[in-house]
């Protein structure tokens, strides 16, 4: 077997290429579960874990399972492809030391201070998407703009830009897959970013404003000495990786919520909406895989995984472990407690988990107080090509006032 290549990201298991495989995967997580709950996967040179405990324990131990990589124009995460340094591809010391530049912009308190703008920018944008009428796709007038919109006011970066995220972030999704041509784009996307945010950095040296990234750059300081490729990785991974999460967490729930035909009024009048947002992420999280690199030998379960070994942990198997939760593959709006995985465990807890919940919760609720019912049409639906995003490419839906 050996040690494993880590110059690009490894492929999404065989198994998960069919559209409806791309679209519920649960039915092979479960099997995997019973089966092989560990295994090694010899195609894409990696071990896959499916379980609770085993994906838990790989989520906290940073020291044997580690989140660093190389620097190089593959370098692999959750949320795609970068050619440059992420916090969540570094381990403490470094990752503490990242982290704490922009930490206080993301603490429950201070993201409850944005809910008020935050509904404002939801109510702005459905009224521009009803505009023309009551038959919209939910995700590129609602579940998209809104995160990036609001991220790109916390760093500071003009709103009319936020199209060109938008497509910068597809493009990085799409780069998962390992695709030649795919890669190609990626790269081409990642010099576009470099050279704007490089050009926006200049700019606040000389002209500092109260935003994030005015934040960003007067911490790269002898304290803490950022490399461009670190300044680049902030802004990349807040905008990416804030957007991935947030769009498919509402797209997800409007799901979910649909499928039986009491629960969406069942959520909207019993007040269990936060709950139910929970449980939209441990039964559909938005990131559904991590990998990590093995830094000695270790047994995982009963198998023994050597070091250097590539391990990917599958967040959206272990939140359906029945040795954890009750009725595990049942979605039960007011589970709780509900001690799913979908934001990571340990240290590399989503940093924007606390703006995800609370952007979501304000597009859905907003949509409940507006609309009397929410109807989702019967089409086919076409999965993100991702090894590891799970969500839909479009989502259409009829608003009744």
């Amino acid at each position: 077997m050996g040690s494993m290549d880590s110059d690009g990201p490894p492929a999404r298991p065989s198994a998960l290429d069919s559209r409806k495989r791309k679209l519920a995967p649960f039915d092979w997580y479960r099997q995997m579960r019973s089966e092989t709950p560990v295994r090694y996967d010899e195609e894409r040179d990696v071990w896959d874990v499916f379980r609770y405990d085993e994906t838990k324990q790989i989520l906290e131990d940073y020291e044997t399972f580690s989140s660093e990589r190389p620097v190089t124009t593959e370098t692999e995460t959750e949320y795609g492809t970068f050619a440059t340094d992420l916090m969540i591809n570094t381990d403490p010391p470094r990752h503490d030391e990242l982290r704490d530049v922009v930490d206080d912009a993301f603490t429950p308190g201070s993201i409850k201070k944005l809910g008020p703008h935050v509904r404002e920018v939801t109510i702005d944008l459905l009224d521009e998407a009803t505009r023309s009428g009551t038959e919209i796709d939910l995700v590129s007038t609602l579940a998209a703009p809104l995160p990036v919109t609001v991220i790109a006011e916390l760093l500071g970066i003009p709103t009319d830009d936020r199209a060109t995220f938008k497509r910068w972030s597809d493009t990085i999704i799409a780069g998962t897959t390992g695709d030649s041509t795919v890669a190609t784009r990626q790269q081409a996307t990642q010099e576009e970013m470099a050279e704007y945010f490089m050009e926006l950095f200049e700019r606040r040296k000389s002209d500092p404003q109260e935003d994030l990234l005015s934040t960003i750059l007067n911490a790269n300081s002898e304290e803490h000495q950022l490399a461009p490729t670190e300044l680049l990785g902030f802004v990349a991974l807040l905008l990416i990786a804030g957007n991935v999460t947030t769009t498919n967490l509402i797209t997800n729930a409007m799901v979910v919520f649909s499928e039986d035909t009491d629960r969406m009024e069942s959520i909207r009048s019993n007040g269990s909406l936060d709950l139910a947002i929970e449980e939209v992420l441990r039964t559909r999280a938005p990131i559904q895989a991590v990998t990590r690199v093995s830094t000695r030998d270790v047994a995982v379960g009963d198998k023994s995984i050597k070091e250097a070994d590539r391990v990917v942990a599958w967040i959206g198997s272990a939140n359906r472990d029945a040795s954890t939760f009750a009725d595990a593959e049942q979605f039960i709006p007011d589970r709780n407690p509900n001690h799913h995985l979908a934001f990571g465990s340990g240290i590399h807890y989503c940093l924007g988990a606390h703006l995800a919940r609370l952007e979501a919760r304000t597009a859905l609720s907003t949509l409940f107080e507006q609309y009397s019912r929410i109807e989702l049409p019967d089409e086919r639906r076409i999965p993100l090509d991702s090894g590891f995003v799970y969500g839909i490419k479009q989502l259409p839906v009829r608003l009744h006032e």
